[in-house]
């Protein structure tokens, strides 16, 4: 009974939170035919303004922290990030009914990390006087692009083979078109990766990362860029939460499909990345509070970064397909998992 309490209360402490407040808000104003809206301009203008707020924070925190040691739980966070994508492509992204895009939409924001998830699991090690690395923050980042940016190539690629096999030529074309055959250009898939690494989102996002790795951009990201945050992501959450409305029929048939990967894909990732952690402090003494903290970067799901990059990138996907299972079910299931990794590294590892 104490632990339905307490799921019911987390889960409301999320709905109340601005990124699912605002998605709801703006859903209640398309369900009373709001002519509310947003010019496309200045959309736009406020995707690209958090996404520079996002990668100059986490370049900052990047630059502070201790290349050397930070070099290898990097690595373990890129790798998480991917396999977490590659792991819905072959669950959810297949399940019969959910669109590939979707589904691809909803991996990628799995693989993502959200800060506010991270900082709560930093929390309860710090009431528990259990250690960990001062560079855990700047690990968020290798993991969090890694995630988007491969969940949205698999996502394009997908979607030109299958646009080159409907063709005339057939499927053949799709192969070579891949890249898996010859062909001029190196074939489709780098040329996906290129715009991929080109488009306003992802651009805007490694810029800013490497503004705040090589440059000084404290005293602007800490006068104009934070202060803005939230108000622009709440506008953003706002037109989202319309646009999710108007598709919302779409998850009729395939409702239970992202119910049950909101559950399980929390704890299933989570496990992953306690996996990597534990090989990271076999090679290196990684602190077994670091292996909680990597676990629930993996548990968790972007609720910051992903949203804007994955609209931007992915305007195809459907936002209440992606934000409502990893918002409403992901982020609450990730939460109360850590508990569960506290208790896993003390027994695998010991504080």
């Amino acid at each position: 009974m104490d632990m339905l309490a307490d799921t019911l209360t987390v889960i409301l402490a999320q709905v109340q939170k601005p990124t699912l407040a605002f998605l709801i808000g703006g859903m209640l104003l398309a369900a009373m035919n709001s002519r509310f809206e947003i010019p496309e301009p200045v959309y736009k203008f406020i995707v690209i303004l958090l996404l520079l707020k996002v990668g100059i924070g986490a370049g900052i925190s990047v630059r502070q922290a201790n290349l050397l040691e930070l070099a290898i739980p990097a690595v373990a966070a890129v790798l998480v990030g991917v396999g977490i994508v590659l792991l819905g492509s072959g669950t959810i992204a297949r399940w019969r009914g959910v669109s590939h895009m979707d589904g691809m939409a909803t991996a990628g924001l799995f693989g993502a990390v959200s800060a506010s998830t991270l900082a709560a699991g930093m929390a309860m090690l710090d009431d528990e006087g259990i250690a960990y690395e001062g560079f855990i923050g700047a690990l968020y980042p290798f993991m969090d692009i890694a995630a988007l940016v491969t969940a949205i190539v698999l996502a394009r690629l997908a979607a030109e083979c299958r646009a080159a096999a409907a063709g005339p030529a057939g499927g053949g074309v799709a192969v070579a078109a891949a890249g898996f055959g010859p062909g001029p250009g190196g074939g489709l898939v780098r040329s996906i990766l290129v715009d991929t690494i080109r488009s306003p989102a992802i651009s805007a996002l490694l810029v800013g990362l490497a503004l705040g790795i090589f440059a000084r951009p404290d005293s602007v990201y800490d006068s104009f860029y934070e202060p803005l945050f939230r108000g622009l992501l709440s506008i953003l959450m706002l037109v989202m939460g319309m646009e999710a409305w108007s598709r919302l029929s779409d998850l009729r048939k395939v409702a239970h499909a992202y119910l049950l990967y909101g559950l399980l894909a929390p704890v299933v990732h989570g496990g992953l990345g306690f996996a990597a952690g534990v090989a990271v402090h076999h090679l290196t003494g990684f602190s077994a509070g670091g292996v909680v903290l990597l676990a629930v970067m993996a548990a968790s799901s972007s609720d910051i970064s992903g949203p804007p990059t994955l609209r931007a990138a992915l305007p195809e996907a459907n936002p209440s397909a992606y934000i409502g299972t990893s918002t409403g079910l992901g982020t609450p299931v990730a939460i109360l998992s850590i508990p569960v990794f506290i208790a896993l590294a003390d027994a695998v590892i010991g504080f």
